[in-house]
């Protein structure tokens, strides 16, 4: 578990639209990495790519490559579904199927692709609850809709439901943009937990959570409106934020613009 991810020279396009250009960066094991930059430069666009779903847009289309432990997840002969399965998505808003029972929904993609074993999807459904840190919360109402939970919580829930199926990595677009304080600091704490056992990329407009959960962190951003969106840097995220390279980048996270 935990693997490697290497994009090389990755351009992302819609239609003849082109959306992000030339983006080399890499993606260590067991480590989180933030993506940040102003609204447009192409974050959860890179974001989407990396497990194949930008794709599903129609008109879309990428070139370049994106490598996870050295295995091509564009190639030719490799399963986009099962890519999507090595590589989770948590997304923005909570997305829990909202009349399916809780433990229903840490196990949907299980039972999606045939398990049928009780006790196996039980088991399952607890380590996974577990990881997410919501067992405890929820273990005296798995039969209750996951809808009745609270935002946070549902949130939660879907990353529960993202690391059942065991992924190697976990891409997550702003999963924190639409939760309170509280439930935020939960989720970046199990961020910091998650680390330990999968490689990480979050996308966050919130430079003060990228500071505090990650362990690099990439600045995208546009030459101009209309142009595509580029990686200006990535290191290491203390060096980000106390001493980048580029002054766009010191310049973004001084609020100077964006």
């Amino acid at each position: 578990m935990a693997k490697r991810l290497d994009i090389k020279d990755l351009n992302l396009h819609y239609g003849k639209f082109h959306a992000v250009q030339d983006v080399t960066l890499q993606v260590p094991a067991r480590s989180v990495t933030a993506f940040i930059g102003p609204s447009g430069c192409g974050k959860s666009t890179v974001l989407r790519s990396l497990n194949r779903m930008h794709e599903v847009i129609p008109g879309a289309r990428v070139d370049g490559k994106v490598m996870l432990d050295g295995e091509d997840i564009y190639a030719d002969d490799v399963d986009p579904v099962q890519v999507r399965k090595t590589i989770g998505m948590v997304f923005q808003r909570a997305n829990p199927f909202p009349t399916m029972s809780i433990r229903d929904n840490v196990v949907a993609g299980l039972k999606l692709a045939g398990e049928k074993n009780k006790s196996h999807l039980d088991e399952v459904a607890e380590k996974a609850l577990r990881g997410a840190n919501l067992w405890e919360e929820v273990k005296d109402r798995l039969n209750k809709p996951g809808g009745g939970l609270s935002g946070g919580q549902q949130q939660r829930l879907c990353i529960a439901r993202a690391i059942a199926v065991r992924p190697d990595v976990l891409l997550m677009d702003e999963p924190c943009s639409a939760l309170d304080p509280i439930s935020t600091l939960a989720i970046e704490d199990l961020i910091s937990h998650l680390k330990q056992d999968y490689t990480i990329v979050i996308v966050t407009h919130n430079m003060q959570q990228a500071a505090r959960v990650s362990d690099q962190t990439a600045f995208f951003n546009l030459r101009a409106v209309g142009e595509p969106g580029q990686l200006v840097e990535i290191d290491e995220t203390g060096k980000i934020f106390s001493n980048p390279t580029q002054k766009a980048t010191e310049d973004y996270i001084s609020g100077r613009f964006g």
